[in-house]
């Protein structure tokens, strides 16, 4: 791999285990599975959630695309396994060790694909056709949505613990 936009992609899904890490480190224990309105997850569902996408998404996805011709690619419903697998009953640890194993797998995968291989496409259900190089930047956007929302709920916590 010698492409510097995906040299920078790669590197930047490298360090997301680092930061949502950092962050939750941050958040006080009994804090960590509280919701801070209805329709957002907690800190320790975010870190589930970006735990299964990742094992059970884009593990799946890269594999597939790399391995397959223009493979079908099944969506995964985030807040059904919420639902399904109680996220805020979890080990906040545990769920970010398998995140970070997981994710450190994905990039070993990505550092060692071929330039070329990042055109290789697949047809994403509710999507259409989407190429390795556009997975890669999805699941960035995804990254950034989740530890921009664990930073909110890091500064709404810690400054009512100091009021």
């Amino acid at each position: 791999m010698n492409d510097k936009a995906i040299n920078e992609l790669v590197a930047t899904l490298a360090q997301t285990p680092v930061e949502v890490t950092r962050l939750i480190e941050h958040i006080p224990t009994e804090s960590i599975a509280i919701r801070l309105s209805p329709h957002e997850f907690s800190a320790l569902e975010n870190v589930c959630h970006l735990r299964d996408i990742e094992i059970e998404g884009y593990c799946v996805r890269i594999q597939r695309i790399l391995a397959e011709d223009h493979p079908m690619l099944s969506d995964v419903d985030g807040a059904r396994l919420a639902i399904e697998r109680d996220y805020n009953r979890q080990s906040v640890n545990e769920a970010l060790e398998a995140f970070t194993s997981a994710r450190r797998q994905n990039v070993a995968v990505l550092s060692e694909t071929a330039a070329a291989d990042f055109e290789r496409e697949g047809d994403m259900e509710g999507l259409g056709r989407i190429t390795l190089r556009k997975l890669l930047e999805m699941m960035c956007e995804h990254d950034e949505g989740h530890v921009d929302d664990l930073r909110v709920m890091r500064t709404r916590m810690l400054r009512a613990a100091e009021a």
